[in-house]
């Protein structure tokens, strides 16, 4: 139980797919303006992230590895993401449509979104077991949700007169994710060092 707290509190604060492993980069910057959108967006990110980890865990570790066919693990994994982002898209345009379009063009970059693939293809590197691999991507889609909704109120105050001209705009933006991931890089080590 203690190495799962740890997978789960590490996934979330300390390797933070976006914010210290710069992956998912591109929802993040384009997404996170309002606040609804970034919230939306890193829901679906965590239930594409869990629903990818419960359909690749069993391909690579029963088809793939038994059958020498590890070179496939990308391609396999793209292609399992790319249908749930599908099914999601489906879904949101059925039960929730202000959100799908509120989205955008956004919803169908979770496809190629690589911190999705990323976490899929870490449980593997780590070794994890399937219930290792589902709490690290419970805990990788809460830190994408976090990084969203924290660079959604930083943002907000982004739009300010009081930043200069020059700044305005991108420049601005990727200052502040960069001091953000500054922020998140500094609790490295904490949560090993709380739980030993």
């Amino acid at each position: 139980m203690k190495e799962l707290i740890i997978i789960l509190m590490s996934s979330v604060l300390i390797d933070n797919y976006v914010l210290t492993k710069t992956l998912g980069i591109c929802p993040f910057l384009g997404v996170s303006k309002k606040l609804d959108q970034a919230v939306g967006m890193g829901l679906s990110v965590i239930f594409v992230m869990i629903m990818a980890t419960c359909a690749t865990w069993p391909i690579q570790t029963y088809l793939l590895t038994p059958n020498g066919l590890d070179y496939l693990q990308t391609i396999v994994f793209i292609l399992v993401i790319a249908a749930l982002v599908q099914f999601i898209e489906i879904v949101l345009k059925k039960f929730v449509p202000s959100l799908h379009k509120s989205l955008g063009v956004y919803l169908p970059l979770i496809t190629t979104n690589c911190a999705v693939l990323g976490v899929t293809i870490d449980n593997f590197i780590q070794e994890y077991s399937f219930v290792q691999s589902l709490v690290y991507s419970v805990g990788s889609g809460i830190g994408f949700l976090l990084a969203m909704v924290l660079f959604s109120g930083v943002r907000s105050r982004l739009d300010s007169p009081s930043v200069p001209k020059a700044f305005k705009g991108l420049p601005s933006t990727l200052i502040a994710a960069s001091i953000v991931s500054l922020a998140f890089t500094g609790l490295g080590g904490i949560i090993e060092n709380l739980f030993k």
